[in-house]
């Protein structure tokens, strides 16, 4: 069984802890020695030593210049900014309001070419409506207590959302049938986004499967997640972004989307699911 992109993100972090370490010790300085160094305790080296405390750039150049490897401190701090690249908490991206994370993931949108996306448990993004997307971007702001930059954010989602129809890119995109079901919002809300999804199925550049929930599977239903042109894979738990460009990790999640491709209906069987979750709202 795979290690679990969160695990990653771990060792990623681990592993610079244990770079740092290393450096201490190939200088010959005990813990006190470097903190009296660096003008820190030496509880503070042993936290990151141990990973349970992320350094900052700042302490990773200080502990460099301590341990006379003040030309190590680029590196590492390359290395540290990755491994917090591969675990976002939502609370720390969205902790000026949700438009500029919205923002920020524009030119990826506009490089990529090839997206593959699953979704369980909402309708993603790139095919939200508007009223949709601000019932559950509301929800979210509520839940994490993130400041509240509502209609700006839905706007820059929708502004996203035109690599839909510009560039060469295409789509696609499975929705489980309990993402047509779940209600966010008003009936109203429900029946503009599921009739936005009927109109968006004769798009060339997309296909959308949606996986009924008798099917009989292959691959058991998973957490959200996106895939950038096979090299990032972009996973969504509810406290964290886990980013994953580890070529053996990402081919996991292409193996994933092509076994839950085989539970999929497309095309009119698609169309039908849809028009009849839709009729549930009416």
């Amino acid at each position: 069984m795979s290690v679990s992109p969160l695990s990653t993100a771990q060792a990623a972090r681990k592993a610079l802890a244990e770079r740092l370490s290393e450096l201490r010790r190939d200088a010959e300085l005990t813990g006190r020695e470097l903190g009296v160094r660096c003008g820190w305790s030496e509880s503070k080296s042993s936290r990151i030593e141990s990973a349970r405390t992320a350094p900052s750039d700042a302490d990773i150049r200080a502990w460099c210049a301590a341990c006379g490897a003040a030309e190590q401190a680029a590196d590492l701090v390359a290395a540290k900014r990755t491994a917090e690249s591969m675990y976002i908490q939502w609370k720390r991206r969205h902790r000026a309001g949700m438009r500029r994370a919205q923002a920020e993931l524009l030119p990826l949108y506009e490089r990529t070419r090839a997206f593959r996306i699953y979704c369980s448990n909402v309708v993603p993004g790139l095919l939200q409506t508007p009223p949709y997307a601000s019932a559950l971007m509301r929800m979210i702001t509520e839940f994490q207590g993130t400041p509240d930059d509502l209609a700006e954010a839905v706007s820059t989602r929708m502004e996203r959302a035109r690599v839909l129809h510009q560039g060469q890119h295409t789509f696609a995109i499975l929705l489980e049938e309990a993402v047509l079901r779940h209600r966010l919002g008003s009936a109203e809300v429900m029946a503009g986004q599921l009739g936005h999804l009927l109109s968006v199925l004769s798009l060339p550049s997309l296909s959308l499967g949606v996986i009924p929930a008798a099917a009989e599977r292959t691959m058991w239903p998973l957490e959200a997640f996106y895939l950038f042109d096979d090299r990032l894979v972009s996973v969504e738990t509810l406290s964290a972004e886990v980013n994953v460009t580890a070529p053996s990790e990402a081919h996991d999640y292409i193996r994933a989307f092509a076994e839950l491709s085989k539970s999929a209906v497309f095309g009119a069987p698609a169309q039908t699911l849809i028009a009849d979750s839709m009729s549930a709202f009416a």
